[in-house]
């Protein structure tokens, strides 16, 4: 992983991890207007339109600069292709943040969330000094579950019917990796 802190870039073996621009906007609505990723996400809605797109990415650039969020457009290092995205939240009271992603449903099962993930925790824990990072899934998903584990997650626990979804409650899954075990990975 090579992060460019001048360009707010990661770079992995096949992605390229960058801030989003308005420019995005079309291919994100494309992307997220689908029922299988909104019925699999906490915030997404549905249908999801172009000024959804917009108002997500507005104030990415001042969340990043602001140590509040990191949210990265996830993209084909060679081509440029817009796949998905990844964030990382910043909770710097407690030295810890979440991750969160999607990948557009035409590129599942390519691992793209994995190697995404891994260049996130990188960063988290080698640029950021952060002491955790969780992530949570809902229990129905269990590609997203796959995800953390082969990242090295550890499950902390369940949250039964934590949220509701389509008139569901719905329970959520927690995963977490402290800085100490990542790094006797790494």
């Amino acid at each position: 992983m090579i992060y460019s802190e001048k360009e707010k870039t990661i770079e992995t073996n096949r992605l390229l991890l960058r801030l989003f621009n308005e420019t995005d906007a079309p291919e994100v609505t494309k992307l997220c207007n689908n029922y299988n990723l909104y019925k699999n996400t906490l915030y997404l809605p549905y249908p999801y339109s172009i000024e959804d797109a917009l108002s997500w990415m507005k104030n990415h650039l001042d969340h990043f600069n602001e140590n509040k969020s990191y949210e990265f457009a996830i993209t084909d290092k060679v081509t440029g292709k817009l796949l998905g995205a990844i964030a990382l939240t910043n909770n710097q009271r407690f030295n810890h943040g979440e991750m969160a992603y999607w990948i557009g449903q035409e590129y599942w099962g390519n691992g793209y969330a994995t190697e995404a993930a891994k260049g996130i925790l990188q960063f988290a824990f080698v640029e950021k000094n952060y002491n955790k990072v969780f992530a949570r899934y809902f229990n129905s998903n269990s590609a997203s579950g796959k995800v953390i584990e082969k990242i090295c997650m550890k499950k902390e626990g369940i949250l039964k019917e934590h949220v509701i979804k389509e008139n569901k409650y719905i329970d959520l899954v927690y995963y977490g990796i402290l800085k100490n075990e990542y790094d006797l990975l790494n």
